[in-house]
């Protein structure tokens, strides 16, 4: 399996992102998986449209991406952190 390039963002790029970036750190270990993780602000998505393969994002966006996109709040309330874990997970895998 190739490396995949998750991107893991949030408004500005630090505060919960980290919580985020760590969660799947973990989970990349767990798994076994490779992965390039770039944690971000929202605002820099743009930048990698033909690069990334994921994005995983506490922000709010309306914006259509070529690339899925999977809502992680629930990292920040602890309500259904595992679904979103198991979203992530069947992505990477594709």
């Amino acid at each position: 399996m190739s490396k995949k390039q998750v991107l893991v963002a949030c408004g500005a790029g630090i505060a919960t992102s980290t919580v985020v970036n760590n969660a799947i750190e973990e989970m990349a270990k767990e798994n076994g998986l490779d992965l390039d993780i770039r944690q971000i602000k929202i605002a820099e998505v743009n930048s990698y449209l033909d690069t990334a393969h994921l994005l995983v994002t506490t922000a709010m966006t309306k914006k259509e991406f070529p690339f899925p996109v999977i809502n992680a709040r629930s990292f920040l309330t602890g309500i259904g952190t595992e679904d979103t874990k198991q979203q992530i997970l069947e992505e990477l895998k594709k």
